[in-house]
This record gives C-alpha cells, sequence and structure tokens, in this order.
C-alpha cells in the first residue's frame, strides 16, 4: 500500500503522535500507547513509518520554507483534508521537535533537576533556600564551602534565598552570566541568548560573562544583559508576577505577546494570526490550563481558535 493510500485520519494520528513523541513531554505510557496503535492495522504501522520518513526528510528543510508550507495548510489555501495531513510531517521539524533541538540538549537532559513543558517543581536547597522551576527548565546545583551556586542551563526560576551561617553568596549562573545575592528573592530568565533577572525583595548584582562590570537591582527593577552587554533597568509591577500561582496577568498586553508566553506552558505550536497581533488584552489567565486560557479568549474576544492538530494551533479573527 503506497502512502497516497493511506486513510489520511490515520496520517493525522500518526503525525500526532510522532509530535508527541519528539514533544519532550512523552510517558512510558505514550509509548505503549504508540505501540498499540502502530499494531491495529498493517495501514497504521505504514502510516508510522511513513511520518518517520518525513521526519527524516524535513531535516534538510529551511525552517522558513516548512512554517510558509504549513501557514498556507492551516488557512486551507487550494490543500484538501487529505492533502494538509499529508504533510503534517512538517509539524514536526517547524514545531516541536525543533524547538526540542534548540530547548533540550544532551546537558539539559542531564541536568540535576529539569522541568517539562507545561511543568513546574518546587525544590528545597541543602541550605533551606527555596527553588521554584517554572516550565521547560533545567538546572545544576553546585555548593560548596565557599558559595552556592546554581547553574541556570535553560528556562526559568524563582529562589528565595535562605539565611547562610557562613554568610556565603548565593549565584545563579545563566549561559550569558551570573546574578548574585546573599539574600533576597528574585527569578532568572533566559531568553535566546540573553538572560534577565527580576528582583522581587533585596539586592541582586549582575554580570554579564564577557564584561567585568557590574550592575546592582533593587526590588521591583529587572534587566536583560547578553555575555557582553546590559539592556536599560526597568521597573516592573511586581504583582504581575503571577507564575508561581500558576496565572498570567495581561494588562493592555499585545495578544502576540500574550499567545507567546502562553506558549511557552504547552507542547507543539501556538501561532498569533497577523490581523490580530496587536489586539490589546486585559485579564487574568491560567498557565496550569492553557486550554481553558484560550478559550476564555475566544469567548471575550472577536477571536476563533483554529486546530491543524492537537499540536499545532492558531488564533485568528473571527469571520
Amino acid at each position: 500500500m503506497s502512502s497516497s493510500m493511506i486513510n489520511p485520519q490515520i496520517l493525522g494520528e500518526a503525525a500526532d503522535w510522532l509530535v508527541q513523541l519528539h514533544s519532550g513531554t512523552a510517558t512510558t505510557a505514550d509509548h505503549l500507547a504508540i505501540a498499540q496503535w502502530r499494531g491495529r492495522s498493517l495501514e497504521h504501522d505504514q502510516a508510522w513509518q511513513r511520518a518517520e520518513m518525513l521526519l527524516g526528510d524535513m531535516r534538510s528543510v529551511p525552517a522558513n520554507l516548512a512554517m510558509q508550507t504549513l501557514q498556507r495548510a492551516s488557512r486551507k489555501e487550494g490543500l484538501s483534508r487529505r492533502q494538509t495531513l499529508t504533510r503534517l510531517g512538517l509539524l514536526i521539524m517547524a514545531g516541536p521537535l525543533g524547538m526540542a533541538a534548540q530547548h533540550l540538549p544532551w546537558e539539559q537532559w542531564s541536568a540535576d533537576q529539569r522541568t517539562a513543558v507545561g511543568e513546574q517543581k518546587h525544590l528545597q536547597l541543602p541550605d533551606g533556600s527555596q527553588l521554584l522551576l517554572n516550565t521547560d527548565s533545567a538546572v545544576n546545583i553546585a555548593f560548596n564551602p565557599s558559595e552556592r551556586r546554581v547553574l541556570l542551563l535553560d528556562g526559568e526560576l524563582l529562589v528565595s534565598t535562605a539565611t547562610d551561617p557562613a554568610a556565603r553568596p548565593f549565584i545563579v549562573e545563566t549561559p550569558q552570566g551570573t546574578a548574585r545575592s546573599l539574600g533576597t528573592r528574585f527569578c532568572v530568565r533566559t531568553e535566546g541568548s540573553a538572560s534577565r533577572i527580576s528582583v522581587l525583595e533585596g539586592q541582586v548584582t549582575v554580570t554579564p560573562q564577557l564584561m567585568q562590570q557590574s550592575t546592582t537591582l533593587t526590588a521591583g527593577e529587572r534587566q536583560r544583559f547578553k555575555l557582553n552587554r546590559f539592556d536599560a533597568v526597568e521597573r516592573f509591577d511586581m504583582a504581575a508576577m503571577s507564575w508561581d500561582k500558576g496565572m498570567l496577568l495581561a494588562d493592555n498586553m499585545r495578544l502576540d505577546e500574550l499567545l507567546g508566553e502562553l506558549g511557552r506552558y504547552r507542547p507543539g505550536v501556538l501561532r498569533c494570526h497577523p490581523d490580530v497581533a496587536a489586539l490589546r488584552v486585559t485579564g487574568a489567565f491560567s498557565v496550569r490550563d492553557t486550554d481553558a486560557s484560550l478559550r476564555l479568549l475566544s469567548d471575550t474576544l472577536p477571536l476563533n481558535i483554529s486546530r491543524l492538530t492537537r499540536y499545532w494551533l492558531t488564533v485568528e479573527p473571527r469571520v
């Protein structure tokens, strides 16, 4: 049986399973379910082989070309359902697998502690300090007699430092530099080639890796920095930083920015149609139930949620 003769619904299911397998959140139960799904019929097994072949083929396709193809498919411009489903292999490289390759290299898979997409984890460190790992994050813990060091490999953390009898500094190290404090509460987040420090209590000294210059931030201040430069210090509303409570508070936020934040908490791709990207949104949105947050958006604003698969959603203008 050729791939052109495979039921398009089965091809779509194969694409969904393959995306889940490479999403970074696949469980043992998922692997067993995939094996059972493949064993349902020869057609199911051939659909799986076809999906894996598409994955191999797409490794050499430029990301922008894959994205353009899927954008066209999601709008169904001249593509039948069958044609759309047979192109779902593109999702694997343009979406979850591509992100996994960027955010979960070997060092992050082998980290002391890490979280899956959508997961948060509370940790108590050896000195009594409290650490909260946000979605899709990885850290190594490196305490010694002279310092307390946490290496944030990727993602975001919130730390509340405990008083240390030896007065050892508490240091969070990112790929771009360090944030150093003696006793405080602060958030550290990696953002591609940059890091961002947000101070909630006390003071934190920030030093980029390739600079000798440092800045000291106080409560209510945040700063983004790269290996060799600082951005300007900004004031921020500390009450609005509520991801540790499972919420995202939007105050006149652009819709594309809001969706970018919600997308961090769900596997797959969450896109914003350019016609509604600048729409301003105010409200409280759950990061623990992003489906509920998307329903809230579609219920209160002139928006539709278009689903190409369960891992590829687009927020579009309502027509």
